[in-house]
């Protein structure tokens, strides 16, 4: 554990570049000593921020009046098909790990910035899967009730990019994470189609996982989404925005404004909508800036910092005019991704 530092900038600690200065700031090395550390903070009744790799964050140009335990806990262990990761792990050398090894089942979720902590929290996923298809249990300090406790996959409440961690945010910190993988050395079934064409496969079809790790890669490389010091696209947090799932009802007021347009239909009888195609719709194309942040020039979904000249009000500023814009256009509400500290969409 490191001492307790004050007025240290958050913005190097994300991938934004964004974020003012922490009340105080400790870096804790095991998951004994974050949760010693929230516990104490807790007790105290001061404010806690716990920081992974930084990816999905929007940290406010004021900071956090509060102590922030930037976790750094490090630890793989293997029983078989089921790899348990220490919450500061970095998620893509797990998945780099499990391909080299043989382990199926994260393979399209190559190249994904961030700790394994996040991924939990947010459902991580990409390129037909995600995270609550091998999570089998998470371990985690519940500050509500003052105790470490595992959590299996019912309990997690995963649902697309959410989950219970993210329906009741500040009372978990999630500490370990335990994902059940298949051997064999060949991918889950292809079920994304950008992925399939890519590989000049059919949806349903496997590769080899060392294949589709390198497509996943080349595809996420040619949306910025593949952190690069050398890429100002790479300055985000990945997709700002989610794709909206819509009613029966609000998928025909879409239809009224915009017939035909693209659609995923729900077994549940809703309808997914690529936000990325109503952005691009409403007037704002890759690239579009407003003051120093822009809209990456590779892939619509992500507001970015290219030069590290904007600040947190920036950002929001343009991404709020992109919201307001789709919502004028085709009366459907974007809702944000990435977590907001200290400040609000």
């Amino acid at each position: 554990m490191t001492e307790r530092m004050a007025g240290v900038r958050l913005a190097p600690y994300t991938t934004l570049g964004l974020g003012g200065p922490a009340g105080a700031f400790v870096e804790a090395g095991s998951a004994e000593e974050i949760v010693e550390l929230v516990a104490a903070a807790d007790r105290a009744g001061e404010p806690v921020l716990v920081l992974g790799g930084g990816s999905n964050l929007v940290v406010a140009d004021d900071g956090f009046d509060g102590l922030v335990v930037r976790v750094a806990s490090r630890g793989v262990e293997v029983d078989g098909g089921r790899v348990t990761a220490q919450a500061g792990e970095d998620w893509d050398a797990l998945v780099e790990r499990a391909v080299a090894e043989g382990w199926s089942g994260v393979e399209c979720l190559s190249g994904i910035p961030g700790l394994v902590g996040s991924t939990p929290i947010q459902n991580v996923g990409a390129y037909g899967q995600d995270v609550s298809q091998t999570i089998t249990g998470v371990r985690v300090y519940d500050r509500r009730a003052g105790e470490v406790r595992d959590l299996d996959a019912r309990e997690c409440g995963f649902a697309y990019r959410h989950s219970a961690f993210k329906a009741d945010p500040g009372r978990h910190v999630v500490l370990a994470v335990t994902y059940e993988l298949a051997a064999g050395g060949l991918s889950g079934p292809i079920a994304y189609r950008e992925l399939a064409t890519r590989l000049g496969v059919g949806l349903g079809e496997r590769v080899p996982l060392a294949r589709a790790r390198a497509a996943v890669l080349e595809l996420r490389r040619g949306k910025g989404m593949v952190l690069d010091a050398a890429d100002p696209d790479t300055r985000s947090a990945g997709s700002f925005f989610t794709n909206p799932v819509l009613t029966a009802d609000e998928a025909a007021e879409l239809e009224r404004r915009s017939p035909g347009f693209p659609r995923w239909d729900m077994p549940d009888g809703t309808v997914k909508v690529p936000a990325a195609w109503l952005i691009e719709n409403a007037g704002f194309p890759k690239g579009y800036r407003r003051g120093p942040a822009r809209i990456s020039t590779k892939h619509t979904l992500a507001m970015t910092n290219p030069d590290l000249s904007a600040t947190t009000a920036d950002l929001l500023d343009l991404a709020r005019e992109v919201r307001d814009g789709v919502l004028e256009k085709f009366g459907v509400t974007l809702v944000n991704e990435p977590v907001m500290v200290g400040t609000r969409l």
